[in-house]
Formats: structure tokens, C-alpha cells, sequence
């Protein structure tokens, strides 16, 4: 409840913020009544007006800032939400509200709906600090994801010019910043607005509506016991399928709970790639059109089904956590080093100002002893015989001098020698830090490769699925070939018989003209060449007039329609019996 509070407090301070017409942090309580009111409808929460001019009776004459409205806010009606209300149309109300005041559309290559889904992923990356901004790991995040379901290439180098003028800015983007950055399509060069809208869309789903995984799959139905292809949706705690991937015609939901599974089926009734979904009360029996697709299907509906059994969120909220928590971390080790570089500096800073401190002593000591000297000499100079006890004594007293000097020089030489530590130590932290740098140069290489990695793996898995589509298609058009083969069979078949038929009219024309071969001599040259033209298509077409019955299995003739009809044998016999025939036409002729 506390993730949905801090997400509900910021689109709420969007519309809080946008009702503050001249940016004074407080807004009229009319204007709140009118906020709450909507709230509490969208939110499908008791609204009571009493509440609010009680909360507010000490303020009716001027404006209520943003700290007052807060404990009516979380009292009154945050206190009371529950999760049974449709948070895009709360974001809707709240968008309302405010991207008229803060973004003109009509110049950019998105469309409000487009807009509008950008916000929500703002809100969902955005720091949960007022006001609200993106920081610039967050907007490289979001811009990769996009880049990635548009299926364009990241381009780094823009980007780090673009995180240097942020730099230079020092501030990171607003919300609408960074809608008019998609909408401007700096990052989607090449791109058109239907590939750009489709690219937030699918990235909309995935971090805003927490859409896991999405596809066409085969379901059996409960009753009829028939497959359907349905478009799947999968959630953090359900999955639903629609007739569609339009997502218009809802058929049905799988709702998820701890007490679910997931197992894979053998193939049956013609189906392959099959699964089953159980549930408390009923089982889903699905079909996928690949093994590939099975697997990774499988494991995200066990993912799902793990993540409730722990009480984790959802994998998007969970990576936001993680990278915050990583932040927060390194922010954290970078004050501790930075404290540290502080402390170390002071200490060196007291070192220095004691080491002059007793420099300028040692001086005012060499200082004293020349005056001492001086006066010392000239009293010698001018009591020389009257006070030479006092001469010894003046000795004595120059070498507890010199003593005392060459200790204070000693004490200066371990001062120097200290500082000379103290230096040795600092550029061994310098080098510490060198090296804390480039292992993060190489991390950061590292994680390039591994980006470099998985954009050729894509390109390989696109590379496949094309090469499966050409496959496709070759098969369609061996069917289209096989089917234009079987009409030219049947065409050569009707031509078959049409022969046959000709063939019998051929016959009986033949015998009519040997019966008046005596009475008609004059047409007998005229018949002759007739039959025997007729008898060089009989002999073409004989051996597909005889039935096929079982014989002999040695090799047969072949012919443009497959094998012959008769032997090498009857074919042999067939050829003397026409030979016969036409030597006793010739020789009666």
C-alpha cells in the first residue's frame, strides 16, 4: 500500500501543482474541493465536503498551501483507498488537470494518448523527492527500453551528449522535459509515428500495466472442448485473453495465487507445445506454436506464481527498488570517501599550521640569542677586565642556546618527516581512487559488451524468424505447385478417354471402308491413306486402351503420362501384328 501511496502522491501533485496558476505553492480551497471531489469519485472513495471546510475552518479567506492540503490528503481520503478502482483513469484525471498548463502537442511527433503514457512512466521513474525529476540513469533506462521495442539501434554518443548538457544545466528533466525530449524524437531519428507510438506503447505495458509477456497462443475450451486462438496478456498476478491483441473483446481471466502451477502436457489430439495452467477450481489447457515459445511462456507464468508466493512486487518494481537501493549505496560510500579526503585534509591542514607555528618560535628564538649576543658582546667590549666572571657565565649560558636549538631543530626535522608521511599517504589514496576509476571504466565496458551481446542475439533471433517465414511461404507454394500439377493430370486424363473415344470411331470407320473397298475403287487410294493414317494413331494410343492387370514385374516403358501399359514382350508382338497388317493392306492394294 505504501508503493501505491507514493505513486498516487504524484500525479496528485501534478494536478496540485497545475491549479497553482502563479507558482505561489498555495491554491484556492474551492479549487481543492473541486480536486478532492474528482479524486474521490475516480478513486471510489466516501467523499464528505463537511471534512474538508472542517479541516480548513481557521483558513477561509485565503489560498491553502500544499503542506495544509497534505494531512487532509492522506485523512481523509488516501487512508481510505483501496485497490479496487482503475488507476489509468485516476492518472487520467490527474493528466487533465495539468498537460494543458505545462506542454504544447501541435509540435511534436506524438500524439496526447502518447503523451500521456510518457507522464505515467515519468511517475513511475521518477525520484520520490517534490519537485518531482528524473534523474539521468532513469531517463537512459526508459530510452533504451524504447529503443528497443521500436527495434532501432542506442546510440551512446548522443546520449553522453546529452547527459553534458544536463551537466551544464545542473538540474535534471521535468516531466514534461522529458515528453517533449520522446516527442521531438531526438533519441527515434529514422523513425515514424506509428513505429514511435507503437515503441510507448509496449514499453507503457510493461513498466505501467506490469504486462510480463503478451501473445497468440491456442486455449481448449471448458465446454465444447474446441481450440481457440486467443491474444494472452500475462500480469504480476493474472492472465487474461482477449479475441484480439487490440485488447477490445475480453473472453476470459486466469487469475493467479500461490496455490497455482504450471506443467507442460505431451501432444494430443493433433495439438503440439502443449501446457497446462492449474488452478484452485479450474485447469487451462494451452497450446503454443513453438517449443521455444512453450518454455519462456512457462517460465513467466512461474515467475509470476513465485513472486506471489514470496509477497515480492512485480520484476519492473523490483529492478526500480534495486537501482535506487544501488544509488543510494554508492551516494553513500561517495560522502563517506569524501568525508574522509575531508578529515584528512584538516589533519594536514593543523600539521602545516604547527609545523609554522614552530618555525616562527625557532626564529624568535635565533631572534633573541643575536640580541643577547649583541648585548653580550658590547657589555664584553665595555666591561671586559671588570666582569670576566660574568663572561664565563655568558658562555654557559650561549651553549644551553645552542643546546636548545639543536633540539628545536631535531623536533623540526621529525615535523618534516611526519608531512613527508602524511604526503606519501595522500597520493596513495590518490592512486586508491585512480583505481576505483578504471575498475569502473572496465564495469561499464563490461556492460557494453553485454548490451553489444544481446542486440546480435536479436538480430540473430529476427534473422531466424525470417528465414522460418521464407520457409513458410516455399511451402505454400510447393502446395500451389502440386495442386496446378494434379489439374494437368486431370486435364491429360479427359484427354485420355477423348482418344479412346476416337479411337473406337476410327475402328469402325476403318471396317466400313475394307467392307466397300470392291464396290468403290476409285476412293480405294483416298481410304488407304486415310486408315493408314488412323492406323499410326491407333498404334501411338493401343497401349492405353488395355486394362492394367496383374503380370509381369520386369521393367516397363515409360511415357510422358508414367509407365506403359503392356511389356517390352507385348509390345514386340503388337508391332508384328501391325506389320502383318499393313504388308496384306499393301499386297491386296
Amino acid at each position: 500500500m505504501g508503493l501505491l501511496r507514493d505513486e498516487l502522491l504524484k500525479s496528485i501533485w501534478h494536478a496540485f501543482t497545475a491549479l497553482d496558476v502563479d507558482q505561489s505553492g498555495k491554491v484556492s480551497k474551492s479549487q481543492l474541493k473541486v480536486l478532492s471531489h474528482n479524486l474521490c469519485t475516480v478513486m471510489k472513495v466516501p467523499h464528505d465536503p463537511v471534512a474538508l471546510e472542517e479541516h480548513f475552518k481557521d483558513d477561509d479567506e485565503g489560498p491553502v498551501s500544499n503542506q495544509g492540503y497534505m494531512p487532509y490528503l492522506n485523512r481523509f481520503i488516501l487512508d481510505k483507498v483501496r485497490d479496487n478502482f482503475d488507476i489509468l483513469e485516476f492518472n487520467n484525471v490527474c493528466w487533465t488537470l495539468c498537460f494543458k498548463k505545462n506542454i504544447n502537442m501541435s509540435h511534436l511527433l506524438i500524439s496526447n494518448d502518447d503523451a500521456f503514457k510518457v507522464w505515467c512512466i515519468f511517475n513511475f521513474l521518477s525520484e520520490d523527492r517534490y519537485p518531482l525529476v528524473i534523474i539521468t540513469e532513469e531517463i537512459e533506462y526508459f530510452l533504451r527500453k524504447l529503443m528497443e521495442a521500436m527495434g532501432g539501434i542506442w546510440n551512446q554518443e548522443r546520449f553522453d551528449d546529452y547527459k553534458l548538457m544536463l551537466n551544464r544545466k545542473q538540474q535534471c528533466p521535468s516531466a514534461w522535459e522529458l515528453i517533449e525530449l520522446v516527442g521531438m524524437g531526438h533519441f527515434s531519428k529514422g523513425m515514424n509515428r506509428q513505429t514511435l507510438s507503437m515503441g510507448i506503447s509496449e514499453v507503457f505495458q510493461e513498466l505501467i500495466l506490469d504486462v510480463l509477456r503478451q501473445g497468440y497462443m491456442m486455449k481448449k475450451g471448458h465446454k465444447r472442448k474446441n481450440w481457440t486462438e486467443r491474444w494472452f496478456v500475462l500480469g504480476p498476478n493474472s492472465m487474461s485473453y482477449y479475441v484480439s491483441e487490440d485488447l477490445t473483446d475480453k473472453k476470459g481471466e486466469i487469475l493467479l495465487d500461490r496455490n497455482c502451477c504450471v506443467e507442460s502436457l505431451p501432444d494430443k489430439e493433433g495439438k503440439k507445445c502443449l501446457f497446462i495452467v492449474k488452478c484452485s477450481d479450474k485447469s487451462f489447457e494451452i497450446s503454443t506454436s513453438d517449443k521455444k515459445r512453450k518454455q519462456e511462456w512457462i517460465q513467466a507464468i512461474q515467475t509470476c506464481i513465485q513472486l506471489l508466493r514470496l509477497g515480492l512486487p512485480s520484476p519492473h518494481r523490483e529492478a526500480r527498488l534495486r537501482r535506487r537501493e544501488l544509488r543510494q549505496k554508492q551516494q553513500a560510500e561517495q560522502g563517506e570517501l569524501e568525508e574522509r579526503m575531508r578529515l584528512l585534509q584538516i589533519a594536514n591542514e593543523n600539521k602545516h599550521r604547527q609545523l609554522e607555528s614552530m618555525t616562527k618560535k625557532l626564529e624568535e628564538a635565533v631572534a633573541t640569542a643575536t640580541l643577547e649576543e649583541q648585548r653580550r658582546k658590547q657589555t664584553q667590549t665595555d666591561l671586559q677586565d671588570r666582569y670576566r666572571m660574568d663572561l664565563e657565565r655568558e658562555k654557559m649560558v650561549r651553549q644551553q642556546m645552542e643546546e636548545q636549538v639543536a633540539q628545536k631543530s631535531s623536533e623540526l626535522e621529525q615535523y618534516l618527516q611526519r608531512v613527508r608521511e602524511l604526503e606519501d599517504m595522500y597520493h596513495r589514496l590518490e592512486d586508491a581512487l585512480e583505481d576505483e576509476r578504471q575498475a569502473r571504466q572496465d564495469e561499464e565496458t563490461m556492460r557494453k559488451l553485454q548490451t553489444r551481446l544481446l542486440e546480435e542475439e536479436s538480430a540473430k533471433r529476427a534473422e531466424l524468424e525470417q528465414i522460418h517465414l521464407q520457409q513458410q511461404r516455399a511451402i505454400s507454394q510447393t502446395q500451389a505447385e502440386k495442386q496446378e500439377l494434379e489439374s494437368d493430370r486431370l486435364a491429360k486424363e479427359m484427354a485420355l478417354q477423348a482418344a479412346m473415344l476416337q479411337l473406337e470411331s476410327l475402328e469402325r470407320e476403318r471396317h466400313g471402308a475394307l467392307e466397300q473397298y470392291e464396290e468403290v475403287r476409285m476412293k480405294l487410294e483416298q481410304a488407304a491413306n486415310k486408315t493408314k493414317s488412323w492406323k499410326d494413331k491407333v498404334a501411338k494410343h493401343e497401349g492405353l486402351v488395355r486394362l492394367i492387370q496383374p503380370g509381369d514385374k520386369g521393367p516397363q516403358r515409360m511415357t510422358n503420362w508414367g509407365p506403359a501399359a503392356f511389356t517390352d514382350t507385348e509390345l514386340d508382338l503388337r508391332k508384328k501384328s501391325w506389320q502383318e497388317r499393313k504388308n496384306h493392306n499393301q499386297s491386296s492394294q
